[in-house]
């Protein structure tokens, strides 16, 4: 085994056989990849298939279902008959199992896609170029490169290191981040904890930058070898699914009791009439055990299941990634947006446009990364080597930033950035101007750096200068830290005091830059003739020399004015969180509609003032906050929740991590987004665009809706069974429904109207009602009264079918030789299309079809025609008959069956208006507090 530790970065160069300056080609990745494989640790093994069938019978109903048929096969021989009651009903139990098996394949498969989406990514260098690839598509030799917020895609050997400190925990249990050097001498016999030049996969970047080469991936790395000691399944079910849960429990207890009296019914009523005891027995239980089976919606949670991976795949067409199933049902109860600005209200391609230097403006010309462009002063267009000031701020500009510009090897004639896009823009800047990284760093390599924080608002770089052997410290950051750093400015070639007069001039120019919606940056310098013993703000960041301004137009995203308008109108107030300045900060809100006549920009110095409560009752008049950290985002958090609101929060830095936690949905950029903040996050946004929050808010509505829409559905259905069965049961008839009729209800009737309801694509006005809460029951006042109107309409029509079909109800204009078998029928495809055509009704709670559309959900029409196949060939195939017990219908009891069946489907219809009443005035009881 290779003691990678040991060696120097060159030599682990030279043994691995890469290239520093270049990375790998594609075609030794590719090799590497056949060699050593994915970098990926092995999973634990899941079930096989016979398992996972066996599993799907862990169901106390489906054993006593199963129980049942046995008692009822063992009785059918005793008398000497064929049990082909017995064997149907364990064949629908089989085939419900198989139904659920690929039910359960389905939703893991989509789960699992969505887990890889979300895996970390890595930046490496690959034929010249750096790129962004999946974690998994590392292999050695890969010259990957790391900032604050990264994780450690494998193992890695220092090559490159600048404040670097990564947080091993993960692996070595130390709590506190280490200090990594990429020329620390390491002992042969040192613990994990001790190579300083080494970091080890799955462990994160805390501070600093560096680089590395990967030297093993996958279950060679240090945590592959403790994989299957870590190795954990995690599943979590949302509040609905537990509530689902418990709700199934209760029906559960209430259907073995009501079974219970049928049973003994079906008992009493064999004694009365004094019919066979055995068979009266054997019939009575497998009614009592079916029908317990129609009660209880034993695969609501499976279905549920089912629509939240669905709905999830839908949300990444709209370009939100969800990490965490509970997510799904929160975002359709969010209240509140908390949004950064740059690159998810804005565009984030930042351009410089102007530069402020010696008291004098320039306005640069050009968009994008594109290196050209032309300086601009107010006499005409500017040479800017011929004016030293330009010189040394775009030098120490483009030297104080990481971006890089490199060419687009798809497109040879542009460029693209790599890095941050407000550094992009320094360093495009710079590039018009003909100073282009490579070159300059030649002259002024770089030999020690201070990284940027969110706290201290800058960043330092120490260079060699060409000349004297001296040191030159450039310094980038907000300008009203810079400038208070500085003593003083650059100005007719040289550095000049900075006087209260010329201090509140800069000041002004940059609110003036800030007003006009540009972020603004402030460049300093300074000479070192030597290095200071120790590297730190306080003894290289003082004493400053202002170089001067640069301002920054990032255009604001043309889609967001209007996602604005419909979070509104959805009942969503909507908050920007900026670093930015106040005017900066007011510019950009009013340019996207946000800033409300009279409303507030607090600025992060303002909440440090507040305590919680004054903050929190800030809320109602304000509509952003400028030159905020990360720590004040923690308590806009916390004030919105007191407020009682479902807050989503936005973030991208390794310090929002404590914000996107404490978020009722934390919010991660998928473009900018460290790896950390991804990992902190419910959802990632593939885009970084607010209005992907929004657009993903409304599939979590939709979503809700649709699972409120089946269970509703299979509810009321379930719920008129039982009460055909008790009521027919109760005035002395024969069960009108049979153990496989109502079995065959609920696999093939309730089945698949269910699944096509889950797919609904959301009522007209989802996106106009405020949102629900979080404590709004899932059986609310509506659907409580919808229940109970079609149990009641259902069960009467049925009944009515089997009074009719049995003879004790007559019809003049109807020729009908009643008995049982015919009744029966009647009752069995009376209720069945009942449920298929209220299915279509069940589509909206409040919307009639005509408003929706009757053909507006494809799978509904499926649904309907292969279910209405099945009931048509129960009834005229004579080995299903047989089964059934069903008779051949002529035309008369078509007609009748389906002027009985569409009956509930009208009233569900006409009551729609009377439910959307009641919907409002429960909204207004549930509303959650509002802004």
């Amino acid at each position: 085994m290779e003691k990678w530790h040991v060696m120097s970065s060159e030599e682990a160069i030279a043994s691995l056989n890469t290239d520093i300056e270049s990375g790998l080609t594609e075609e030794e990745v590719i090799q590497r990849l056949e060699t050593y494989g994915n970098n990926e640790l092995a999973e634990a093994p899941r079930p096989g298939f016979l398992e996972r069938f066996i599993a799907q019978f862990n169901n106390f109903v489906i054993l006593f279902l199963i129980f049942a048929a046995g008692v009822s096969f063992i009785l059918a021989l005793l008398e000497g008959e064929t049990p082909v009651e017995s064997i149907a009903i364990l064949a629908i139990v089989i085939l419900n199992a198989a139904l659920g098996l690929v039910q359960e394949g389905r939703a893991e498969q989509a789960l699992s896609a969505l887990k890889k989406l979300a895996a970390p990514e890595a930046q490496v260098l690959r034929s010249g170029n750096t790129v962004t690839i999946p974690s998994h598509l590392v292999v050695p030799g890969d010259v990957v490169l790391l900032e604050a917020g990264d994780y450690i895609p494998a193992d890695l050997r220092l090559v490159e290191t600048a404040n670097l400190k990564i947080e091993e925990a993960s692996l070595t249990g130390e709590s506190v981040p280490v200090d990594k050097k990429a020329d620390a001498q390491v002992e042969e016999s040192a613990v994990l904890g001790d190579r300083k030049n080494m970091a080890y996969m799955s462990t994160i970047v805390t501070y600093g930058r560096g680089a590395g080469v990967v030297v093993a991936t996958g279950m060679n790395t240090e945590i592959g070898k403790i994989a299957e000691i870590i190795q954990s399944t995690e599943e979590e079910e949302t509040p609905l699914q537990q509530r689902l849960n418990q709700l199934g429990r209760v029906l559960s207890i209430a259907a073995l009791f009501i079974c219970g009296l049928v049973f003994l019914l079906g008992v009493y009523q064999a004694v009365r009439h004094d019919e066979d005891m055995v068979e009266a027995i054997r019939e009575s239980f497998i009614v009592a055990v079916s029908l317990a089976i129609a009660a209880v919606p034993e695969g609501l949670p499976a279905v549920v299941t089912i629509n939240l991976a669905i709905g999830m795949r839908e949300m990444i067409k709209r370009n939100a990634l969800i990490r965490r199933l509970p997510a799904v049902e929160t975002l359709g109860s969010a209240t509140a947006v908390a949004s950064d600005k740059t690159g998810t209200l804005t565009q984030n391609e930042m351009t410089a446009v102007q530069l402020y230097v010696a008291g004098q403006r320039l306005e640069l010309s050009g968009e994008g990364y594109q290196p050209t462009g032309k300086f601009l002063y107010e006499k005409g267009e500017k040479d800017p080597h011929s004016w030293l000031e330009v010189e040394q701020i775009l030098r120490g500009a483009l030297l104080a930033s990481d971006a890089r510009l490199e060419n687009d090897k798809n497109n040879p004639s542009h460029y693209r950035m790599v890095g941050d896009p407000t550094e992009g823009a320094l360093v495009v800047a710079a590039a018009k101007a003909g100073f282009w990284r490579k070159e300059v760093e030649d002259q002024y390599p770089r030999v020690d750096e201070i990284p940027f924080e969110s706290d201290r608002k800058r960043m330092s770089t120490i260079h060699k200068q060409p000349d004297n052997g001296d040191y030159v410290v450039f310094v980038k950051g907000a300008p009203d830290i810079v400038i208070n750093l500085c003593d003083t400015i650059y100005e007719n070639g040289k550095p000049v005091e900075i006087t209260p007069e010329r201090r509140d001039n800069i000041l002004e120019k940059n609110k003036l830059m800030a007003s006009q919606a540009l972020r603004v940056l402030a460049v300093a310098q300074k000479i070192l003739p030597e290095l200071p013993a120790e590297i730190t703000p306080e003894t290289i960041e003082t004493n400053l020399t202002l170089l001067g301004l640069i301002g920054l137009r990032d255009p604001a995203r043309p889609e967001v004015r209007e996602a604005i308008a419909q979070a509104r109108s959805a009942g969503i107030k909507t908050v920007m969180v900026t670093g930015d300045y106040p005017d900066t900060a007011r510019a950009i809100a009013e340019e996207i509609g946000l800033l409300r006549p009279g409303g507030q920009v607090i600025t992060g110095a303002e909440i440090d003032t507040f305590s919680d409560e004054e903050l929190a009752s800030k809320l109602d008049e304000t509509d952003a906050f400028a030159r905020v950290s990360p720590s004040h985002k923690v308590r806009i958090v916390e004030a919105f929740r007191a407020k009682n609101h479902v807050i989503a929060m936005t973030g991208d830095g390794v310090n929002d991590a404590p914000a996107l936690k404490r978020a009722s949905i934390g919010v991660a950029m998928g473009i900018t987004g460290t790896d950390v903040s991804k990992e902190s996050a419910d959802m990632i946004l593939t885009d970084d665009n607010f209005a992907s929050i929004i657009a993903a808010v409304e599939q979590g509505r939709v979503i809700y809706a649709n699972i409120r829409k089946f269970v509703y559905f299979l509810l009321s259905s379930n719920l008129s069974e039982i009460a055909t069965i008790f009521i027919g049961t109760l005035v002395g008839w024969p069960t009108p429904l049979t153990a496989i009729q109502l079995l065959w209800l609920n696999l093939v009737t309730d089945g698949a109207p269910a699944l096509a309801l889950g797919v609904e694509k959301g009522d007209p006005d989802i996106m106009d009602q405020p949102p629900r809460s979080p404590d709004e029951p899932i059986i609310n006042k509506v659907m409580q009264y919808g229940m109970a109107i079609q149990t009641i309409i259902m069960t009467a029509v049925t009944l009515l079918a089997f009074a009719i079909g049995h003879g004790d109800v007559t019809i003049g204009f109807l020729d009908i030789e009643p008995s049982t078998e015919l009744a029966r029928t009647l009752a069995f495809l009376t209720l069945s299309f009942s449920q298929l055509y209220r299915a279509y009704s069940s589509r909206s709670e409040i919307f009639t079809i005509a408003r929706i559309g009757l053909f507006t959900n494809k799978y509904m029409q499926y649904a309907f025609v292969t279910s209405a196949i099945g009931l048509i060939l129960v009834v005229y195939v004579p080995f299903l008959q047989d089964v059934f017990e069903a008779t051949t219908l002529n035309l008369m009891h078509w007609v009748l069956l389906t002027v009985l069946a569409i009956i509930p489907t009208i009233v569900a219809e006409l009551s729609k208006p009377f439910l959307h009443r009641i919907s409002d005035e429960e909204r207004k009881v549930h509303r959650p507090q509002t802004v």
